[in-house]
């Protein structure tokens, strides 16, 4: 079963535990065997995503390639609804197609269940999206949330009610089982740690549930009040504030102005500093660290020395969402609290400054570690995979400003996101920007730099060419030398990939005599880069081997592990085709471990053929054909192309094994291959059998867990938070967080999504 990948962040605050819903599950599913698409349509609070989630857990299991959740509740742009897409089902856009294109071919023959959170405000984008996916796809189901209909062909659309209502009276026990009182009573204990409901309160709780409509995101903010109140003090409290929007009648509101003012009773017992801080959480566009909300939100109201004190707060009253993700804890705001906290922020007068001095704070902290990034590599993409929301938000800003300096800045300091995470991503950006045609010359030289960099990268040379000449005129007006030499190199490789051999060389005697005096790493390293695959390209291995091993050594001398992972793949390629087996493993083995810390799919994939390839050339047909068949994923995954150096070697090693296996067992060992995670397939070409049998071919199982991270991980499973966890199991909140780090680290797991999915499959 194919693993979830680390999604844009973990479920909603709302969805960490399930109240009920055994009518609208039981529709769904039905509804699901009549058609392709089903849409939970409903208000905001109401619970979709909750019963959507539910309702993927059930049915994944019943999908060959698992069930993938998409949140959209954090893009803005209509042209990240296919990035979004792509980046739940763990693939990227590393080749010269657009989204949509990639999805088509990736899903073709998949058998899967794709949960679509959030539509609403890209119902457009989304609705012609899975169209085109559906229709590419026969076996691809989809589940989409949003608050009103996507309108596409063949859309079974399920309203999604509020929780169900008691009758009073009712006896306790009844009651208890009532799905809005349990919501209450769970969110209510969890919160104020004593809370439960007894035949003294059951009352109050029931005419409670019933006065906020059994809306779940108004119940868990009532709920957690019970802290300070009781659940009589916050019905007074509530039906007061209810009675003056109907004239102290009883008159029912809608319901979305129910969740409106059930939120303006939370927010108008905030401390002044409370409301502050909310109301400028909305800037971000997505997740958002302690750092960035003492950069950006803080005043003389909130000053940064309060800023964890006031979060911790609004935290404790659920509205605000925590999440861990890597070593940090993290905060994003439910989509409702968000539209209610932008209300606020403009109504203060606000809007404007705030959002310039998120938009200064992620320029600033982009550019300021432009430079460092290649050193620092693994870090700093951990860093801008969790805040690349806020950073497009930044850079849409800036293009829609038609600050051309500034959105050039930013996208050069990008430049290693777009290289190992969104090539095609990048490309958009760029063009956009360049099509303007604005700038002083070094932001031209910038963004033509880059532009041809991602075309190189994408085996373009016919866009790469162009580019990478206007970034060698503006780097020579600027007299940005280092930028001169770097376009150059990058143009000899782009006219060695055209066939144009006299020009490769003449640009790489160029770029050479710029570099050559400047004591600048990224300059020589360009240059010994294209000394290397220009080698490559012409069968000059000796021209490969002396300029990767120098380049090498610069690489570990600045810590670039980047150009360390060329340079050793290089090097590790061209021993392979000299035959010296022995030569070629530990470079290659280095590489993928480089390759596979900073998460580069390409390099992942073209070491996974080239251990393949030395398999084959080593006797070990078996491993060779797994190996081959793991890179094919991996490589379409990416939506990569076979290298041209690779494509020789790739079909010898084929011939090899299948000489030895037979056909009928080499596409065996080879199918075997490509339903390998990559982290099996990685563990598989370095010698790691334990990890491989730990996770190859969807045997989860629970072996490689001890029996408390087993149980963990069961109520990792059914959605309770640390502290939920930490209750439940007597054991501290930090005590659970070091079990669930240890079972991410043993499953080689990103999120706390992947747990569930693999705890799902193990129960099959």
């Amino acid at each position: 079963m194919a693993r979830p990948p680390r999604r844009s962040g973990n479920l909603p605050a709302e969805t960490t535990s399930f109240i009920g819903r055994r009518r609208e599950l039981a529709e769904v599913r039905k509804k699901l065997t009549e058609a392709r698409l089903v849409s939970l349509i409903g208000p905001g609070g109401v619970g979709k995503t909750r019963l959507a989630i539910r309702m993927a857990a059930g049915l994944g299991r019943g999908f060959p390639g698992g069930a993938w959740l998409v949140e959209l509740a954090e893009v803005h742009d209509p042209a990240g609804v296919g990035d979004a897409v792509m980046a739940a089902l763990d693939l990227r856009d590393q080749a010269a197609t657009d989204p949509l294109a990639h999805l088509q071919s990736y899903l073709r023959d998949k058998k899967l269940l794709l949960v679509v959170d959030n539509c609403e405000h890209l119902l457009a984008a989304a609705a012609r999206l899975l169209t085109e996916v559906m229709r590419a796809a026969p076996g691809v189901r989809v589940i989409a949330t949003s608050r009103e209909p996507l309108a596409v062909p063949g859309e079974h659309v399920v309203p999604v009610p509020p929780l169900d209502l008691t009758s009073a009276p009712a006896p306790l026990a009844r009651v208890r089982q009532n799905e809005a009182v349990m919501l209450f009573t769970e969110r209510a204990a969890a919160g104020s740690g004593s809370f439960e409901l007894t035949a003294a309160n059951q009352a109050a709780v029931v005419k409670l549930c019933r006065r906020l409509d059994g809306l779940p995101l108004a119940i868990e903010l009532a709920a957690v009040r019970t802290r300070v109140l009781t659940a009589e003090q916050i019905l007074d409290r509530l039906t007061d504030r209810f009675g003056l929007l109907t004239g102290g009648g009883h008159a029912a509101l809608p319901r979305h102005q129910t969740l409106r003012t059930t939120i303006d009773w939370s927010h108008d017992l905030l401390a002044a500093g409370e409301q502050t801080l909310l109301r400028r959480l909305c800037v971000f566009a997505g997740r958002f660290a302690l750092d960035d909300i003492e950069s950006v939100c803080t005043c003389d109201e909130v000053p940064a020395a309060r800023a964890l004190e006031v979060l911790s707060s609004l935290v404790d009253k659920s509205l605000v969402m925590k999440e861990d993700a890597g070593n940090l804890a993290w905060y994003r705001l439910h989509e409702t609290m968000r539209e209610y906290a932008r209300l606020k922020l403009r109504a203060a007068g606000e809007e404007e400054a705030v959002e310039r001095r998120c938009a200064e704070y992620y320029e600033r902290r982009c550019r300021r570690s432009a430079a460092e990034a290649r050193y620092r590599l693994a870090e700093w993409l951990e860093w801008l995979d969790l805040e690349i929301d806020n950073v497009r938000s930044v850079l849409r800003r800036l293009l829609t400003r038609d600050d051309f300096s500034g959105a050039a800045a930013l996208s050069y300091s990008l430049g290693y996101y777009w290289i190992t995470r969104a090539t095609s991503e990048g490309v958009r950006w760029l063009d956009e920007l360049l099509a303007s045609g604005g700038g002083d010359p070094p932001a031209r030289a910038q963004a033509y730099f880059m532009r041809g960099f991602l075309a190189v990268l994408q085996s373009d040379p016919v866009t790469a060419r162009p580019a990478l000449v206007r970034a060698v005129t503006a780097a020579r007006e600027a007299r940005l030398l280092s930028l001169e030499s770097q376009s150059l190199s990058l143009a000899s490789i782009a006219a060695n990939m055209a066939g144009d051999h006299s020009s490769a060389r003449r640009l790489g005697d160029d770029a050479q005599a710029v570099a050559t005096g400047l004591d600048d790493p990224p300059a020589t390293l360009m240059f010994l880069q294209s000394r290397a695959l220009n080698g490559l390209s012409d069968g000059d291995l000796d021209t490969v081997s002396s300029a990767s091993t120098e380049g090498a050594r610069i690489s570990r001398e600045t810590g670039d592990l980047y150009s360390l992972d060329m340079m050793l793949m290089n090097l590790g390629s061209a021993a392979l085709i000299a035959g010296h087996l022995d030569e070629s493993k530990p470079l290659l083995a280095e590489a993928l471990r480089i390759a596979h810390r900073i998460d580069d799919r390409v390099g992942q994939y073209c070491l996974l053929d080239a251990l393949g390839c030395h398999a084959a050339g080593s006797g070990r047909a078996r491993l060779a054909a797994r190996l081959l068949g793991a890179a094919e994923t991996v490589r379409t995954g990416a939506g990569a192309s076979v290298l041209p150096f690779l494509a020789p070697l790739l079909a010898r090693a084929e011939e090899s094994a299948t000489a030895a296996l037979g056909a009928p067992g080499f596409t065996a060992e080879f199918e075997a291959g490509k339903l390998l995670s990559r982290g099996a397939a990685i563990g598989l070409a370095l010698g790691e059998p334990a990890h491989v049998a730990a996770t190859a071919s969807g045997e989860a199982g629970t072996a490689p867990l001890g029996k408390r991270e087993a149980e963990v991980a069961r109520l990792v499973a059914d959605g309770l938070s640390n502290k939920q966890i930490g209750t439940r199991l007597f054991i501290s909140e930090h005590t659970v967080d070091s079990h669930v780090r240890s079972i991410l680290n043993k499953l080689g797991f990103n999120s706390r999504t992947q747990i569930a999915a693999w705890m799902a499959s193990s129960e099959q």
